[in-house]
């Protein structure tokens, strides 16, 4: 029970003997293991098994049935209450691997981002880059990221004044996709289990959401999907954008799903829900879904030179 050892301890000292857990959907896999750990130590375990999208995404409907709620994967956001433990689940890798992305950078000063998982080696990658000449430089982000952590809504991290490159050190495409969108900043992303580092490039993913705005273009009326969930609902923004379209509706839901939209029956949507909706997942949604930058220029009220990545508050 070592590996688990804190968390025991947290547990304990809020004399909680039944305990909800939740996790992101890359992390699923690991409820079984945590949640016959705690078992054994005493605990009375509940999985929560619906989608979890971040930590604007709590199952608070397990908070009045558990004495705590353990969200794993995630930095809070905001002020949770008591009841909540937040886990990263930090995940080490060899620094070392640092070396791979050092012939694709030109600056000897850079930015240095990261995601929950690995923000706890950011001291360790500062000095691994120090040795290697280059001199890497973070800030804290928004909506409660530490130093040097970036959310897939939010890369206040990357905003680095005089920093004219930026390395993203973690797994998948979205994250630096995002710093390169928010900053305008060369980025190189490394994943640090693959070894491989590459210049992000978004001139792809542009192609794909302009065409995705001109075929929402032509809709007689909009869905604009507001979040039930607390720490994703954009409610204002959602109100104020429909009073400048005339066919714009605001719809509410706790569960943005393809089904739910086809019986919703809107030729196009707008996403004021979780910013990655609306990118992730378009593939499997049966109308267009806009962001709301994406929905001011199909208005007319920005450029698409101005094209911004969307982000919360």
């Amino acid at each position: 029970m070592s590996e688990y050892s804190d968390l025991v301890r947290k547990l304990r000292s809020k004399n909680a003997s039944s305990v909800a857990l939740q996790f992101p959907e890359g992390l699923k896999r690991r409820a079984k293991e945590i949640a016959l750990s705690l078992k054994r130590e005493g605990f009375s375990v509940i999985v929560s098994g619906d989608p979890c999208y971040g930590a604007c995404d709590l199952a608070s409907d397990t908070l009045p049935i558990v004495d705590a709620l353990v969200h794993f994967g995630h930095t809070p956001i905001g002020n949770p209450g008591p009841k909540v433990i937040f886990d990263p689940f930090s995940i080490d890798f060899d620094p070392e691997i640092l070396d791979n992305a050092l012939p694709h950078l030109t600056r000897e000063t850079i930015g240095l981002v990261t995601t929950a998982q690995h923000v706890h080696l950011l001291p360790v990658m500062v000095r691994k880059l120090a040795r290697l000449g280059i001199s890497a430089r973070t800030q804290a982000g928004s909506r409660g990221c530490g130093e040097g952590q970036v959310l897939g809504c939010a890369f206040g991290a990357a905003r680095i004044p005089s920093v004219d490159e930026i390395l993203f050190v973690g797994t998948g495409i979205f994250h630096p996709l995002g710093v390169r969108l928010a900053t305008g900043k060369r980025v190189v992303a490394l994943d640090p289990f693959s070894g491989i580092a590459t210049e992000v490039k978004e001139e792809r993913f542009l192609r794909q959401r302009f065409a995705l705005i001109e075929r929402a273009r032509g809709a007689d009326a909009f869905g604009l999907i507001v979040s039930a969930k607390t720490g994703q609902q954009r409610l204002a923004l959602a109100e104020e954008m429909a009073s400048r379209c005339s066919t714009a509706i605001v719809v509410l839901v706790r569960e943005v799903t393809p089904e739910g939209l086809v019986n919703l029956g809107f030729p196009s949507y707008v996403n004021f829900a979780c910013p990655r909706l609306a990118y992730d997942d378009q593939s499997r949604f049966p109308a267009p879904v806009l962001s709301p930058q994406e929905f001011e220029i199909l208005l007319g009220e920005r450029e698409f030179s101005a094209y911004a990545i969307d982000e919360m508050p």
